[in-house]
């Protein structure tokens, strides 16, 4: 039956036949017959390879993925959204996609414009914690859930609390035949006058067959003409991995139980005319898989809809449809319990007709033009739940990059973090590494973003006090006798160094003047710019450019309030004109940095040539840092247009191989706050385009699609392996993230305040 439909384009992701896997099938059913239900609907498939090169696909077959290549993902979903479609129809399992239990698809799905449809092939009570995360997610990017059992709708709720209205039960589909007596097709067989026994699908050690070959041996001494047809090549990832070790066992159990004239081996994978007359000669069908988790199976449904007597064991899918006299259970792994069962119902016709007749009847309403139906009111359904999206929407001040939702300001993370001391550096997941104590580096961060903080009208009260601990901390980091800050303090109140790294040097001198040239007149300023003045004159003695850079940071904030101070200016000049000439010694056409690699904190040395050269009105350093910071981002930005920092697993260095991953919170943070000092000193609306790209990283665009802000505590997770993400909360993390918020929000306020200004004076006039 034909009917008519508003979606126009449905593209269907999943295995495609001619690959040889149950998911193939299915997929390639079900594109056929929501085509055929539906034929002014555009239907084709993005398929996923599990092997070199590709399968000899028909023309339906549009896009094709590469199963462990991250960057086919994100291509897929490119093509995707290019390719207007209305609805994409996705079928998951956990073992046909790239990354930690295919957490690949993520990444595609992520970027989806489209609304999603997913069916589930599998639903796990026990998932481990890959395939809970990876299911989560999966739930919270589909529109819509498929199961095909009513144990599966239970699970996602139970187990994975799914929103019940978001899940649509519908049976797997099944091919529409004509009842008809089994001995109509033995014959072409070779089978003719015999009982037959069968069971098909690709051959691997869960499927329990050496459990029916061990049955066979009690059932021939009561009927001799029994025949078993085992129907089916072995699984590919099965032969790939073992050869055809199982298929040997088998056939070994056969000539040592003497069953050679008993079971007959048809190693093939047949098409659907081919499989439909097997199943048609079959007297009982037999499914003796081990494993109870499983939620569907394609080869029991096609059996049981055309008519077949069943006898099964009790995984999920055939307990649920077999029930109510539709079919046999019996244990697992019981030899004694098949013969037994197999035996009644072979002596029974009566009986194994009733059997045969209930499955047909239950087995009309799953024949493949009512599923189609059924999904197509799925994907109708998810289309008005969708909300629409435009390819490009209006952020602040009308740019083009479709922002995330701005999460709301959870600080219990930082609470949980800080103690009276100041801030820990590492975290085990959530909790406070107390061994690794405390660091400058993250108490000098910590410091600047309650300074920040304090500047939101969301933030809590609690922050000053915050402000006041992290002050206090770098004032106890200090040695006079060295000028120097320490870096390394114990959990016992003991630091680790004679002195600190430059590093964590310049950023204190950041942190303090940050606290000057923003905070309320209070002790934690006072304390803040005598520190400042003490500290500052050693910075001219370093030779790290990131030293230069933080501090050049920091007397720019501290001149926002102490404009006077000739000393910090010449300092200023001096370490400007440091990160100027290493840039013109390096910078080339191809190269256009300070340094030949990339490792970390990069962008800081653009943002301090910006802010330094801006306000000091030497248009050669600041078109400088522009220039640097322009190239930074292209390097930094992927084909799809998300941020992709360097990584910290080899860094980048000049005309060598740059790491993808480990992407660190920092480097996008600083990206964010560089991008944000451009835009302030440019007015182009680009700069904050690319700082809300930088820090919607965090939010999960990012390579593979995984969220690495925890909103739930207000941490964020350590890093993006090229697999997975680091589920540890570290200090260094979280600031990132935090930072990066508050300096977002920080300049939304900005742009909000003069637009409503704007327009108050436009009223007035």
């Amino acid at each position: 039956m034909k009917a008519a439909s508003s979606i126009r384009t449905i593209a269907f992701l999943g295995d495609y036949l001619p690959r040889k896997c149950g998911i193939a099938t299915f997929t390639s059913d079900l594109l056929g017959a929501v085509a055929a239900r539906h034929p002014k609907a555009r239907c084709f498939a993005v398929p996923v390879n599990d092997i070199e090169g590709c399968y000899r696909y028909p023309d339906v077959v549009r896009f094709e993925i590469e199963e462990q290549d991250l960057d086919s993902y994100q291509r897929a979903a490119d093509f995707l959204n290019s390719s207007d479609v209305d609805v994409v129809s996705v079928q998951h399992e956990f073992g046909i996609f790239g990354g930690p239990a295919g957490s690949h698809l993520l990444a595609l799905l992520r970027e989806l414009l489209a609304p999603v449809v997913t069916t589930l092939h599998t639903v796990l009570l026990k998932p481990n914690a890959d395939q809970y995360r990876v299911m989560q997610k999966l739930i919270a990017r589909s529109t819509r859930l498929v199961v095909m059992t009513e144990r599966g709708r239970t699970l996602l709720r139970e187990v994975y609390q799914a929103p019940a209205a978001k899940i649509d039960l519908i049976p797997h589909g099944i091919p529409d035949v004509t009842f008809v007596a089994p001995d109509c097709y033995k014959e072409q067989f070779g089978v003719g006058g015999r009982k037959v026994l069968l069971t098909f699908g690709l051959l691997s050690p869960n499927k329990g067959i050496e459990h029916v070959l061990d049955a066979l041996s009690e059932l021939v001494a009561e009927f001799p003409d029994v025949v078993y047809i085992l129907l089916g090549a072995t699984h590919p990832h099965e032969l790939r991995a073992r050869g055809e070790t199982y298929r040997l066992g088998l056939e070994a159990i056969v000539r040592k139980n003497k069953l050679e004239n008993n079971v007959i081996f048809h190693n093939r994978f047949v098409d659907l005319k081919e499989l439909t007359e097997f199943i048609g000669a079959a007297d009982l069908y037999v499914t003796p898989y081990l494993e109870e988790a499983q939620i569907t199976s394609g080869t029991l449904a096609y059996a049981f809809g055309a008519g077949k007597a069943v006898i099964s064991t009790p995984y999920w899918h055939a307990a649920e449809l077999l029930k109510d006299q539709r079919g046999v259970l019996v244990p697992f792994a019981d030899p004694r319990a098949i013969a037994r069962e197999v035996s009644g119902l072979l002596r029974d016709e009566t009986r194994r007709n009733a059997m045969s007749a209930n499955a047909y009847k239950l087995g009309r309403s799953m024949v493949w033009s009512n599923t189609a139906g059924l999904y197509m009111r799925s994907f109708e359904l998810a289309r008005r739940m969708a909300t629409p999206a435009p390819r490009e929407s209006v952020g602040v001040g009308g740019f083009g990059h479709r922002p995330h939702e701005s999460p709301e300001l959870n600080l219990d993370h930082l609470y949980h973090m800080t103690d009276s001391t100041g801030i820990f550096q590492h975290a085990s997941f959530t909790a406070p590494n107390h061994s690794e104590g405390y660091c400058t580096d993250d108490n000098a961060r910590a410091l600047i973003l309650a300074v920040l903080l304090g500047q939101l009208e969301e933030a809590p009260p609690r922050v000053r006090a915050l402000a006041t601990t992290y002050a206090a901390f770098l004032n106890d980091a200090f040695d006079p006798k060295t000028t120097r800050f320490h870096n390394f303090l114990s959990i016992d109140r003991r630091w680790l160094d004679e002195q600190g790294s430059e590093d964590s040097h310049g950023r204190a001198i950041w942190a303090l003047g940050t606290a000057v040239g923003r905070s309320p007149q209070g002790s934690s300023r006072t304390t803040a710019e005598q520190l400042f003045a003490q500290a500052l004159p050693t910075v001219t003695h370093f030779t790290s450019p990131r030293a230069w850079a933080f501090s050049l940071i920091g007397i720019h904030e501290y001149l926002g309030r102490r404009k006077g101070d000739r000393f910090a200016k010449e300092v200023r000049e001096d370490l400007t004109g440091r990160l100027t000439t290493i840039f013109d010694k390096v910078a080339g056409p191809d190269w256009t940095w300070f340094e030949e690699g990339l490792t970390y904190d990069n962008a800081k040395l653009a943002h301090a040539l910006i802010v330094s050269g801006r306000a000091t009105g030497q248009r050669r350093v600041y078109e400088r840092g522009i220039k640097a910071l322009r190239w930074l981002v292209n390097v930094q930005t992927s084909h799809n247009g998300k941020l992709r920092p360097i990584g910290s697993n080899g860094f980048y260095k000049r005309n060598g191989a740059r790491a993808d991953f480990d992407q660190q919170p920092i480097e996008a943070q600083t990206t964010v706050s560089a991008c944000l000092a451009a835009y302030r000193a440019t007015a182009d609306a680009w700069w904050y385009e690319q700082a809300q790209r930088a820090f919607d990283w965090f939010l999960g665009w990012n390579d593979l699609g995984l969220e690495l802000y925890a909103r739930q505590t207000g941490g964020c997770r350590d890093g993006l392996h090229a697999d997975r993400s680091n589920e540890n909360q570290g200090a260094e993390s979280m600031l990132a993230f935090l930072l990066s918020l508050a300096e977002m929000r920080l300049v939304q306020n900005t742009v909000t305040g003069v637009q409503r200004h704007t327009l108050s004076a436009t009223m007035a006039r």
